[in-house]
């Protein structure tokens, strides 16, 4: 009809942003959102709390900063979902090789809490290098695995298992254990949807076996750690009961926004234990809603990867949603009772600013790797 008026997007339009708009996949997009709204009210619940703990002046502080990091990961994860996979590959690289040098610089002027030494402390500000070096890593080990295909004699599984030991090494330096378990992990995803050797296969599992054992005997942490999970009557656990209770407390629909207890008890209730206050004030219902989002955006992920005929985009993209979807899992994991407490956040919800930043950039380049023209092999659409 003449009166009506043209689309927005003509289907002859072949604009960048027009090409992002219609490959990008929308549903994680706005799963991702939902997450960060969801922080947002959980901020405005255990950010004042944490604030008047520590002694702000401004008890909404917690919640401030959160909105601003909210804000400066969604422009990111925006716009890192832009780029075509070989920037994305030079942005991880670039990324790989400040966050390494960052990790270093840790080692000898880094600032110390609780025993670790992971942070740069820039004004009010703490950077953790760690929570960027992990995405890069992905990608860049990705990108080298998949270049077996054309140069079958390079050094591609040196390489890549180099810069692993390399970051691995630095981590545990801090040390990090949590986010080096992690890390490992993701990486082994990366290596065996790249076509890991059985022989190789074997000697990760032996190595990673001899290093749990090592850390264990020589971190007294750790070995607290593991130790209070498998006997919690013989250790104080007074975090993870406090937990236990909110969740009994919340029950099937909650106790009702702001009128949850947790928040009063724990330290670190903004950060690592986040779940537990969803679960008091919002309920089962409200927790294992948490749960199948941050298992739609993951197992989604690994389904869109999977037919991409090219090997690096594939092994990239199916490692980077590994990370998401295992990260959450470990945080859930330990507010239920189910692993030995790892210090982890919980993506797009807990209170950090290098988290929120590492976390966009892993579902940024995770989307920016999944979309594209001639992603697909033969038989899928």
């Amino acid at each position: 009809m003449s009166g009506m008026a043209p689309p927005l997007f003509a289907r002859s339009d072949a604009s960048w942003i027009t090409e992002w708009r219609r490959t990008l996949d929308w549903p994680i997009l706005v799963a991702v959102f939902g997450l960060m709204g969801l922080g947002l009210l959980l901020s405005l619940a255990a950010g004042p709390v944490a604030a008047d703990r520590i002694g702000y002046a401004n008890t909404y502080t917690f919640v401030v900063r959160q909105a601003v990091f909210t804000a400066l990961a969604a422009g990111l994860m925006v716009s890192t979902s832009l780029l075509s996979r070989d920037w994305a590959r030079r942005l991880a690289a670039g990324v790989l090789v400040a966050a390494i040098v960052l990790m270093a610089v840790i080692l000898v002027a880094g600032h110390e809490a609780k025993g670790a030494q992971r942070w740069l402390r820039i004004a009010w500000l703490s950077l953790q290098p760690s929570e960027l070096v992990k995405p890069a890593l992905i990608v860049v080990c990705g990108w080298l695995l998949a270049q077996r295909d054309l140069f079958p004699t390079g050094p591609w599984i040196g390489l890549s298992t180099g810069l692993f030991g390399l970051v691995l090494a630095l981590l545990l330096l801090q040390p990090d254990v949590g986010q080096s378990v992690l890390l490992s992990a993701a990486f082994l995803v990366v290596f065996f949807v790249s076509g890991l050797p059985r022989l190789l296969a074997a000697t990760f599992a032996a190595g990673g076996a001899a290093l749990a054992s090592l850390l264990y005997l020589t971190l007294p942490h750790v070995r607290f750690r593991v130790n209070s999970f498998f006997n919690p009557t013989d250790y104080d656990t007074y975090q993870i009961d406090k937990a236990h209770e909110a969740i009994q407390r919340g029950g099937l629909l909650g106790a009702g926004p702001g009128e949850g207890t947790v928040k009063t008890s724990l330290p670190d209730v903004h950060t690592d234990f986040i779940y537990s206050v969803l679960a008091e004030e919002y309920g089962l219902v409200a927790a294992l809603a948490l749960i199948a989002t941050y298992g739609f955006i993951t197992v989604r992920g690994l389904l869109l990867s999977a037919p991409i005929a090219d090997p690096y985009p594939r092994a990239a993209a199916a490692g980077l949603f590994a990370l998401f979807g295992l990260q959450a899992a470990i945080n859930i994991g330990v507010n239920v009772g189910l692993l030995p407490p790892k210090g982890m956040t919980l993506p797009f919800l807990s209170y950090g600013g290098s988290s929120f930043i590492g976390s966009a950039l892993t579902i940024g380049l995770a989307l920016a790797l999944i979309r594209g023209r001639g992603q697909f092999r033969s038989g899928y659409g």
